[in-house]
């Protein structure tokens, strides 16, 4: 019993302290993971705790379950958007990557550490993957903002590159305990961990988002746990038929995360919890078994084995593999520095310890101040090299409120919050001159720590977080408006009609949707609307087509006036058939012109 109150005890003291250096990560400029690495070596058996911790297969399986989490949580933020922009690079990075960085640093640990070539492959194949938990935990926590394409890449890359490292590090296990273990047998591990992680997760993460929408239950703290469990669930699945788990709930979160689902806000929140819980139990519990006398009895070959991981086999594998999309060399060297190590390296290292491999100890050792070294160096630095390169964008400051309708079910709406910059079209401009499509309301401003109710004459500022209720079929149109101009516009769908008001002048169509109608800008739609049909009281419904748009009547007031114009946006088909028939009818025209017209070009005179 006392041992167990101790236990409980230490425990708390141990994640009290991960929490306070979670604090001074930012002000210190340590990512968060070594300050909880060293938090665990401090603590242990050579440290001023004297807590004596050596059971690799308890580490083994805590490490797994956190890393679950943390992916988990990791691909519930990940929007599609950012999929369909990075996917191919990530993937090659993922696979082709992987190989080259394991191979390289293989080759160099093997003749470093006086190894045989395999055992020199199962040290590379270890540190292969860039970590999950680091990557998270460095652009997410940092305050580190990065290009969205970079940070996309990254992020999925180190979400899905476990499968190939796990392979490569099973695989040489295998051929060191059983040298005549054929290819076939590796490559159906490798087949079996992407393919049924892949559709196992993707598989429970459609069921997932079902049953949190369709299961009735009686406390709304009770969704994110439900969450939680499709999770874990989807791990042990994925495990138990041979595919990858880790990819497994990555894909799974990913799935949850893109579908509409009840107290999404709360999930979110007490998921980021989770992770950040997991991340201070896993790495502390990493530390514990660390030996800082053994280590610095390494300390010279492992920190040559990573240099020519972080300024050579990083660096190759990035540039080899990327080759085919023609990437900026600054991308590249971005990509190439962010190859950060973390939990899944020490994770791997523990199976030859717990298999018997030869020297076992001395890759783990190894394997533990590489991770240090490439969090201290590439992490440390991340903040400099992607100034230094151009490419760190500024982070907008977190909301201090938040909206939800966490307690109505089938609403056809959702509550979403924008950040405004300098750069935002929303900024500098009052609440009424933002031209939003009909089904669209700002419900709050929130300035600083200050709550405003807006009105039509209230100015949206820079730094403002605005949060709109609006209908989900309006969401493309009211993401323009608080874009930035400097960036790419928002993609508006095609054929898809969107409401506006009346009022909304030509000017305001052109500033904030990027269309453009050959009229004066101060001209209204309902004015634009009016001129182009005849008899427009009785004309609902009425449609006229302007450029690349069409625009219909939705609504007349009782004084005649159009309250209501459906905007939809014509696809490129529709626009080049739309240029056909009108070349067609403009040759007619001529054609008839032509004919009316007497010989000579100009009316006879008697």
């Amino acid at each position: 019993m006392f041992y167990v109150d101790r236990l409980i005890l230490v425990a708390g003291i141990l994640l009290l302290l991960g929490i306070v250096s979670s604090k001074l990560s930012a002000r210190l400029g340590i990512p968060v993971l070594v300050l909880f690495l060293l938090l665990g070596m401090v603590a242990g058996s050579e440290g001023i705790g004297g807590i004596a911790f050596e059971n690799y297969p308890l580490a083994h399986g805590i490490g797994t379950l956190a890393l679950a989490l943390i992916l988990f949580d990791g691909g519930l933020r990940t929007p599609f958007t950012a999929v369909r922009a990075a996917w191919k690079p990530s993937l090659v990075l993922a696979t082709v990557g992987v190989v080259i960085t394991a191979v390289v640093t293989g080759l160099a640990a093997s003749w470093i550490l006086g190894l045989s070539p395999l055992q020199g492959m199962l040290l590379g194949s270890v540190v292969s993957s860039t970590d999950a938990a680091a990557v998270f935990s460095v652009l997410r926590s940092g305050g580190i903002g990065l290009p969205k394409r970079l940070s996309a890449i990254l992020e999925i890359e180190s979400g899905s590159n476990d499968p190939m490292a796990i392979f490569l590090t099973i695989g040489c296990i295998e051929l060191l305990a059983q040298p005549e273990t054929g290819p076939s047998a590796l490559l159906g591990l490798f087949a079996s961990q992407m393919l049924l992680g892949t559709v196992i997760g993707i598989t429970m993460g459609h069921f997932g988002a079902r049953m949190v929408n369709r299961i009735e239950l009686t406390a709304a703290g009770l969704y994110p746990v439900l969450v939680s469990t499709v999770c874990l669930l989807t791990f042990g699945i994925a495990a138990q038929l041979g595919g990858s788990g880790f990819l497994a709930t990555y894909l799974a979160g990913m799935t949850i995360g893109n579908q509409k689902i009840v107290f999404r806000g709360g999930i979110l929140v007490y998921h980021d919890a989770l992770a950040w819980f997991s991340q201070i139990v896993m790495f502390v519990i990493l530390g514990l078994l660390s030996f800082p006398s053994r280590l610095l009895s390494v300390s010279g070959q492992a920190m040559l084995i990573g240099l020519v991981l972080i300024f050579v086999a990083r660096p190759l594998a990035v540039s080899l593999s990327l080759l085919p999309f023609r990437m900026r060399w600054r991308e590249l060297s971005l990509l190439s520095w962010v190859g950060l190590k973390g939990a899944v390296p020490i994770t791997l290292a523990t199976f030859p310890l717990m298999m018997g491999t030869p020297q076992a100890g001395l890759l783990f050792d190894v394997v533990f101040f590489i991770v240090v070294m490439s969090a201290l160096v590439q992490g440390c630095s991340l903040p400099m090299v992607s100034r230094w390169l151009g490419l760190r964008v500024r982070v907008a400051p977190a909301s201090s409120v938040t909206l939800e309708m966490s307690s109505l079910r089938n609403v056809d709406g959702e509550v979403v919050e924008y950040s405004v910059d300098e750069r935002s079209r929303a900024s500098g401009r009052k609440v009424r001159e933002l031209a939003l499509p009909d089904g669209a309301v700002i419900a709050m401003l929130v300035r600083e720590n200050h709550i405003i109710p807006p009105q039509g004459g209230t100015e949206v500022l820079s730094g403002d977080h605005v949060i709109v209720v609006l209908r989900p079929g309006s969401r493309p149109l009211v993401d323009q408006v608080f874009a930035n101009e400097d960036e790419r516009r928002v993609e508006i769908p095609t054929s898809i009609e969107f409401p506006l008001r009346g009022t909304t002048s030509v000017g305001e169509l052109y500033q904030f949707y990027d269309i453009r109608i050959d009229a004066p800008v101060a001209t209204t739609l309902s004015d634009v609307m009016r001129r182009s049909i005849d008899d427009h009281e009785n004309n609902v419904d009425a449609v006229a087509r302007f450029g690349p748009i069409t625009l219909r009547v939705r609504s007349i007031n009782l004084s005649g006036e159009i309250e209501m114009v459906g905007m939809t946006i014509l696809s490129e088909e529709e626009i080049a058939l739309y240029e056909q028939q009108r070349a067609v009818v403009e040759d007619k025209q001529r054609i008839n012109v032509s004919e009316r017209e007497p010989p000579g070009g100009a009316s006879g005179t008697k």
